[in-house]
């Protein structure tokens, strides 16, 4: 014999998004743009390097290496997809 009890339907409990997760889909949305400039930069030195394009912007220093600027680009896109994570809700949760 199976008894099923029956309980009344209670209120629903609606997620609601913080204001932190709100501000990280937003500032994940702004650095994605940002390594794509940063590859882009990237490019265009290497592509000076090789004679393919014009003189590169930036003639002395640290960044005027393609290696900083990819290097910068890739950080720059695992920060916003961290970020996205963070604001869609899915990262992995601890107990």
């Amino acid at each position: 014999m199976v008894l099923r009890i029956r309980y009344r339907q209670g209120p629903r409990i609606k997620r609601r998004r913080s204001a932190r997760r709100r501000l990280a889909l937003a500032l994940a949305a702004l650095l994605t743009p940002a390594a794509l400039m940063a590859f882009a930069l990237a490019f265009w030195r290497f592509g000076a390097d090789m004679n393919w394009t014009g003189r590169f912007a930036i003639a002395e220093g640290i960044f005027s290496h393609w290696q900083v600027w990819v290097a910068m680009g890739a950080a720059v896109q695992v920060c916003a997809m961290a970020l996205n994570r963070y604001g869609r809700g899915d990262g992995a949760r601890t107990p």
